[in-house]
């Protein structure tokens, strides 16, 4: 049986779907029950009764009071209790909640999908950069990751504090300036601080911001939600690389990355224009939750997911390399794999969070990590164009459909779910951490290897099979070997 909520005596699965939880706040508001008007009603309508009894008022004239003195009761409560300690709930739907879907979807395609398409720049940059190692060059993209994920863990903390626009305009401006002050870069350190800091760190700060504030508009459709504003990540993949493969040899590197600064600036103007915070300001919850360190469920997943994510972030960064150092493909070619390993997960990231809600999300996580994992065993038996597209789509597969339930399998794991935005943040940390070195440990193993990629594809599929592995074992210690059992 499930924990029950001491507020509400619900179970957890009765609960609304808290996948969106990537805000501190979040749930700390959406969970808190509105004030219920009905006794307010009839301590009111008492008062009038005795009222009008002492001062002989005829019947009529009483009714007539108790109905417009109701009517008063009512919104005075809603103006003074639900408008700024109990909002109201979630619309959950209609024209504005729909917008925010819309704006954090131009939020995702700005961030994650720049983000993920850096497997096009390393590629390029190994040409423009001679002397600096794979393994150094990847460190670029590895700290704009880490920086994005880092940042966000924090930067919530601000939707709470009323500071949603500011906090939005500070993070737009970083990343604008990173990626404009890239467009004139020909150093490695020059790209490290525009393209790895600045537009990390720019990133980071708006990213979760938005996500929180897109989960204040929904309850029962949340998950639903989330999937679709999650998939500009994927559409943003597919167009970056798009534009890099086609004007970069036309306009050059520094107007080609322009223009992407042009394409980021009209999104994030356009979300700017529309996000607006739903919740008053409220203060936040602990940056750190101690108990989470003595779960040795919490601490398996996140583990496990810090070994999977280091392993996916290595595969997506040097997947164009090799296609083109070992397969022999152009560089146009090459980039065509960064386009389809993030567009053929479209689809999954919408799917497995419907079906988490019915099964459970760590009964719908692990299949997703074991299919990786084995996917990326085969990466070691490509030798041909072929073969290398067809590890593309399954990889961008499997992925794809596990990445998306993080935040709603750390709900799950939760007992007290006012604690959930608390260790979000800290899973977030932990796996910046493994997106930040495992690219470049891979890009060190290729370098030992005289350019050989093989003990880095080992290494790799080894490190997604631990995590798979490591959230089985989270699994077992949760509910056992029973498959049936909702978890």
């Amino acid at each position: 049986m499930s924990p029950a909520d001491p507020e509400k005596g619900q179970t957890l699965q009765e609960r609304p779907n808290y996948e969106a939880m990537i805000s501190i706040s979040t749930l700390d508001d959406e969970s808190r029950p509105s004030t219920p008007h009905s006794e307010q009603y009839e301590r009111h309508s008492i008062d009038i009764e005795a009222a009008a009894q002492a001062h002989n008022v005829s019947p009529s004239l009483k009714r007539t009071q108790s109905n417009k003195s109701a009517v008063l009761a009512r919104i005075a409560s809603r103006i003074t209790t639900r408008s700024i300690a109990n909002p109201p709930p979630p619309p959950d739907g209609g024209l504005k909640a729909w917008t925010q879907v819309g704006c954090a979807w131009l939020v995702l395609f700005t961030t994650w999908g720049y983000v993920n398409s850096f497997g096009s720049f390393q590629t390029y940059y190994s040409t423009l950069l001679p002397n600096e190692t794979a393994s150094t060059i990847s460190w670029i993209g590895s700290v704009q990751v880490w920086l994005t994920f880092f940042v966000g863990a924090f930067s919530g903390r601000l939707l709470d504090a009323g500071l949603f626009l500011p906090t939005f305009m500070v993070g737009m401006a970083m990343q604008l300036a990173g990626i404009f002050g890239m467009s004139w870069c020909t150093e490695y350190w020059q790209l490290m601080l525009t393209q790895g800091i600045l537009t990390g760190i720019g990133g980071g700060i708006f990213f979760c911001p938005s996500m929180g504030l897109l989960a204040t508009y929904f309850d029962g459709r949340r998950g639903v939600a989330i999937g679709i504003a999650t998939t500009g990540n994927s559409v943003g993949g597919m167009i970056y690389p798009v534009v890099v493969r086609e004007l970069l040899p036309k306009l050059g590197f520094a107007w080609t990355v322009r223009i992407i600064g042009f394409v980021n600036l009209g999104c994030l103007v356009l979300a700017l224009c529309f996000m607006r915070p739903r919740l008053p300001p409220r203060k936040s919850g602990p940056i750190m939750d101690p108990k989470a360190f003595h779960e040795p469920v919490y601490m398996l997943f996140v583990a496990g997911f810090c070994f999977m994510i280091g392993s996916v972030y290595w595969t997506f960064y040097y997947i164009a390399s090799f296609g083109v150092q070992v397969i022999g493909l152009s560089y146009a070619s090459s980039t065509l794999l960064i386009i389809i390993i993030n567009g053929v997960g479209l689809p999954f990231r919408v799917i497995p969070p419907l079906l988490s809600d019915r099964y459970g999300p760590l009964n719908i996580i692990l299949p997703a990590l074991f299919a990786t994992a084995l996917v990326a065993f085969t990466f070691v038996a490509v030798h041909d164009t072929i073969g290398l597209y067809l590890f593309t789509i399954f990889y961008g597969i499997t992925t794809a459909a596990f990445q998306c339930l993080l935040p709603v399998t750390v709900a799950s794991l939760t007992t007290n779910l006012n604690m959930v935005g608390t260790r979000l943040g800290m899973a977030f940390s932990a796996i910046s951490f493994a997106a930040l070195t495992w690219p470049p440990i891979g890009g060190a193993i290729i370098g030992l290897q005289h350019g050989k990629y093989q003990g880095a594809q080992i290494w790799a599929a080894v490190s997604a099979l631990a995590g798979a592995l490591l959230m089985l074992t989270a699994r077992v210690k949760m509910n056992g070997w029973t498959v049936r059992k909702k978890c």
